[in-house]
């Protein structure tokens, strides 16, 4: 059996093993040890496990991921989501579908501190929908709005994907951070567009909400500080060239500490809560680096990126296709794979492709970071889907696949612009880096 074959069935048996539901760091790993043994032998896979666990996890880069997580971990329980919520209801609650607006809104300024799309959105739904539902907003435009939301926290800088990508691929992560802001003001800016078309079109999905008093308004403004304070400290200290990300990352998770600290939430009950889902994810992220390179041994030494360049050249495809075919490939992936998985499985294979192709990586990065956040939105197994149908005992699954449906194709306007206009991610980087 030749190599390629062998690098082929990996894969299969790789999607296998996670479609029942072998935990993704597990079965990368087991792949790459079983196919290294057929194609090198023990002796030179027992060199790449005796030095790869090591050499992956041992970079001072990498310690910018604990940081980012314990940020978001101490943010999630200080409060902000609610304050977020709480001021943007009262300054666009009583636009026509501004609190939907206000719920995307509070995600994209959550998702930039938290990190994460998953905790963006569970949190926001705990905060959100009960004061929605108890107002009479239609539950799929309330679902809808809340897991379209609950993505910005994948996109809009700093995200754990952005750093987990460039490490893999040797990028600077203060250019991909600043590549994905104004990507991830598109997302949000494009969301808000489409709830506005929602209610335009079908104005009983949203009621009407009094405006809030002048008063409320400059509270609300006051209360967005910290937060707003928190993400111009990082992103503004990486880019004015104060601390690096790493150091940035130290500075949010103590701002993060503080806040909760100053908002009277820092409980030794949720010191320890937040420590430990620290340790608990870091822990998770690092096991999947170390699956990710004993896999991508396998899967180099097989020759199966080689094989897929020359397949794609025989298929005479334009540059501009070959994204296209690859885009539609991670469209396909999102219905069954996370967007960890779904990156971490494809990059060994595409990056090379595209890297060969003369496309810039951060711009595909970002494209990358872009398309597997529609994978969360994706049914039938978009995880954010499942989080936000889980965040109400009487919202059915159903409703909250049907609601996301109109941002989808949001999704899908913003991933043709940035193939067409590259400069949406590049721009930034040039103008400041």
């Amino acid at each position: 059996m030749s190599a390629p074959v062998v690098g082929l069935l990996g894969i299969v048996a790789l999607l296998g093993l996670i479609a029942i539901r072998v935990p993704v760091a597990i079965a990368m790993g087991v792949v790459g040890i079983v196919g290294g043994v057929i194609l090198n032998g023990w002796f030179s896979l027992g060199f790449v496990l005796g030095s790869q666990p090591f050499t992956t996890t041992s970079g001072y880069a990498l310690s910018v991921i604990p940081l980012f997580v314990m940020m978001g971990a101490f943010a999630s329980r200080a409060g902000l989501s609610s304050a977020l919520y709480s001021s943007l209801h009262s300054l666009i609650g009583h636009w026509r579908g501004g609190l939907a607006s206000a719920t995307i809104g509070a995600c994209a300024i959550f998702g930039s501190v938290c990190g994460s799309s998953l905790a963006t959105a569970a949190t926001m739904s705990r905060v959100a929908m009960p004061e929605m539902t108890r107002i009479g907003y239609d539950r799929r435009l309330t679902s809808g709005a809340l897991a379209a939301g609950g993505t910005l926290g994948i996109l809009i800088p700093p995200s754990i994907i952005m750093v987990i990508y460039a490490l893999l691929t040797e990028q600077s992560i203060g250019r991909m951070f600043l590549a994905g802001l104004i990507p991830g003001i598109l997302a949000a800016v494009l969301y808000i567009l489409t709830t506005w078309l929602i209610v335009r079109l079908k104005p009983v999905r949203a009621p009407d909400v009094p405006r809030a008093s002048g008063r409320e308004m400059a509270r609300a403004v006051r209360e967005m500080w910290p937060v707003l304070g928190l993400f111009g400290v990082v992103m503004g200290g990486i880019y004015l060239g104060f601390f690096s990300p790493t150091e940035a990352a130290g500075v949010g998770a103590f701002g993060a500490v503080a806040l909760a600290g100053f908002r009277g939430a820092l409980t030794k009950a949720i010191f320890r809560e937040a420590l430990i889902e620290t340790a608990g994810t870091t822990g998770m992220l690092f096991m999947i680096l170390i699956g990710t390179s004993v896999l991508q041994y396998f899967i180099e030494t097989s020759g199966l990126p080689r094989i897929l360049v020359d397949w794609i050249e025989t298929l005479g495809l334009p540059p501009i296709g070959v994204i296209i075919l690859i885009v539609a490939i991670y469209i396909v992936l999102g219905c069954f794979l996370d967007s960890l998985s779904m990156m971490l499985i494809t990059l060994p294979i595409v990056f090379p492709l595209v890297t060969s192709l003369g496309y810039d990586p951060i711009w595909f990065g970002v494209l990358v970071v872009s398309v597997v956040e529609i994978g969360l939105i994706t049914p039938p197994l978009g995880m954010n889907l499942f989080v936000i149908a889980a965040s109400s005992d009487d919202l059915k699954f159903e409703t909250v696949a049907s609601g996301v449906l109109p941002y989808l194709a949001a999704d899908l306007v913003r991933v043709a612009l940035l193939i067409s206009i590259p400069a949406l991610s590049l721009a930034l980087p040039a103008l400041l880096m």
